[in-house]
């Protein structure tokens, strides 16, 4: 144990210049609600955005911006009414793109520009030649390659054309080939600008997990205004799309020390002056509470810390409703079990009767000699013992489950009660009683089964007569309940496997 103890210290004193190496190259953030949107009151009664403008055929709304509706020929944009005074961002972008056809048009863009672009413009709804970044979602295949939709990066000083002939790709910076119309939720592109990096990744919106991102392309040495406007873009051609812009969420990224420098706006005797005072307040708070229960001992109320339950009584709780929900399960499947054994039971008989001499058909003469009916044959016979095994075996699965269920309960009582502060409050039911209820439950089901198995197993000493007397859908009907019976069970294990993952 001494060298376990020196073993851990010496790992300790290795890796602790690496984790004060990682926590001072960590990137400070910062919200900035000057450029952002998001639902819900996207848009305020009068149809503006805060801090945002948008025109064209941009649409504002309380829960997103659809900036180009499915329309032909159709072009709107939405941009910042500030330029930014923050050298390095980040910025989540959530939006969608649908539309009734296979092949849409034309596309979305994301701009971080020196200038306001237009609201409809030639590039995806904004001005050509910007000077900035623009990066592209680009739903339509002009120079017909086949490689849309894709994902883009163009870098642009003013001077240049945007090639649509190409799509841009003779301009474009580096990019990914990704697919983002008709999506069950939302696409996400995170855009990320810092210390001269571009990196941009992507959700595909497949799944409803807000952090299942993946690279979409990172590019270094990129060089952008170091002040700008962000906005957001789309058009549409022959084809059409609804754009639709859900979040757009920028965060200011700063290197570590950069905020602590600059981030005091308090002198120190402002902040000792306004703790002295809310001292003060807290002390003239508690005194008042004093004196109006010594005014109005009457109207005494308990504190509010009764009102809500410790860790151990909320576990104990949840340990007490999933044994009540397993009992409830249990006592529900002993009744199909009774109700199978019933029927089995008037099977055998039929059986007996058969050997014994035939059963007598309804309508039949009283002294005719008996008629014998179709009756279960032997690899029937197999198959229903083998069912029954299928369920001893199960119904022995409960009783390890709820077993293990009743140990782990003990455990944390035992545990509560040994610690010095705990407090294990009796929530009105023996779990000792609730185990052994559902044990003997259990056996009387073995024990039946065992008694059928006994049975069906010296129905048959010398042979099944070669006459049958059960029906054939006698025996279809017989199997289908087996059936359904099985799949219930299989569906009750699996969710009770669940429920007692996420209990303990």
């Amino acid at each position: 144990m001494k060298m376990a103890a020196e073993v851990r210290w010496l790992v300790l004193f290795i890796n602790l210049p690496l984790l004060l190496w990682v926590n001072a190259e960590e990137v400070h953030k910062k919200f900035e609600y000057k450029y952002s949107f998001k639902p819900p009151y996207l848009a305020q009664k009068d149809g503006s955005v805060p801090f945002w403008e948008y025109g064209g055929n941009a649409i504002a709304s309380s829960e997103n911006v659809r900036v180009a509706p499915s329309l032909r020929s159709q072009k709107g944009a939405i941009w910042t009414k500030e330029m930014t005074n923050f050298d390095w961002w980040e910025v989540d972008l959530v939006f969608r793109v649908t539309g009734r056809g296979r092949i849409g048009a034309d596309g979305l863009a994301f701009w971080y520009t020196a200038n306001k672009g237009q609201y409809n413009g030639t590039v995806f709804g904004s001005s050509d030649m910007w000077n900035g970044l623009g990066l592209f979602f680009d739903s339509f295949d002009n120079d017909n390659k086949h490689n849309n939709p894709y994902i883009m990066a163009v870098l642009n000083n003013g001077d240049q054309i945007f090639d649509h002939a190409n799509d841009g790709t003779t301009q474009s910076l580096t990019g990914c080939l990704r697919d983002f119309r008709n999506k069950p939720f939302p696409t996400r592109a995170r855009i990320e600008y810092y210390k001269n990096k571009l990196t941009v990744l992507f959700h595909n919106g497949m799944t409803n997990n807000d952090n299942n991102y993946e690279m979409c392309f990172r590019a270094d040495n990129v060089h952008l205004p170091q002040r700008g406007y962000f906005g957001v873009s789309a058009a549409t051609g022959g084809l059409a799309d609804d754009h639709d812009v859900l979040h757009f969420l920028t965060t200011s990224l700063h290197p570590p020390g950069e905020m602590a420098a600059s981030g005091r706006q308090v002198s120190l005797e402002d902040e000792a002056k306004f703790s002295r005072e809310y001292q003060e307040y807290q002390e003239k708070l508690e005194q008042q509470k004093k004196d109006y229960k010594k005014e109005h001992p009457d109207e005494h109320k308990p504190d509010s810390d009764g009102w809500y339950e410790t860790d151990g009584q909320r576990e104990l709780r949840q340990i007490f409703d999933g044994q009540s929900q397993i009992f409830e399960v249990v006592r529900e499947l002993n009744k199909q079990v009774d109700e199978m054994v019933g029927r089995q039971e008037r099977t055998l008989s039929l059986i007996s009767q058969i050997q014994l001499g035939g059963v007598q058909v309804a309508g039949g003469q009283p002294g005719a000699p008996a008629q014998l009916i179709d009756t279960i044959r032997r690899q029937e016979v197999d198959a229903v013992l083998s069912n029954q095994n299928i369920i001893l075996n199960t119904a022995r699965e409960i009783k390890s489950f709820v077993g293990e269920v009743n140990s782990k309960a003990e455990s944390i009582l035992s545990n509560q009660a040994r610690q010095p502060t705990a407090q294990v409050q009796p929530i009105g039911y023996d779990y000792q009683s609730l185990v052994a209820e559902m044990r003997d439950g259990l056996n009387r089901v073995k024990r039946d089964v065992s008694e059928t198995n006994a049975k069906l197993s010296g129905a048959t000493p010398g042979g099944c007569p070669t006459v049958n007397c059960l029906t054939t859908t006698m025996f279809l009907a017989f199997l289908a309940i087996q059936m359904v019976i099985l799949l219930g069970y299989s569906i009750y294990k699996d969710n009770k496997e669940a429920q007692a993952k996420k209990f303990y």
